[in-house]
């Protein structure tokens, strides 16, 4: 198999790894942190997966679900939740980047 042959079979996997890995998530919403606090603020005691980290540059990942669809946002500083949030704290949250 040639090179470029090889390149064209990796390039499939790692799509077919892809779209595999949307089917068992489902549809994912990335938002910039103000449309998430806009979306937060109308489910009513949302249930908000937090988690934080970054060596150089800190980070705070948020992750919840709202009429079915699913709401993720990262952040360089920590957002202000509802007070009606129910929190867990994850170590890692991870999302494919497609």
């Amino acid at each position: 198999m040639s090179a470029a042959g090889a390149g064209a079979v990796g390039a499939a996997g790692y799509y077919a790894a892809m779209a595999n890995a949307v089917k068992a998530m489902g549809s994912i919403i990335k938002l910039d942190p103000e449309e998430f606090q806009k979306v937060l603020v109308l489910a009513d005691n949302p249930l908000v997966v937090v988690a934080a980290g970054g060596v150089f540059t800190k980070w705070h990942k948020y992750v919840f679900s709202f009429k079915g669809l699913t709401f993720y946002c990262k952040s360089n500083t920590e957002l202000m939740l509802p007070g009606g949030a129910q929190i867990i704290k994850a170590r890692k949250i991870s999302i494919p980047d497609i």
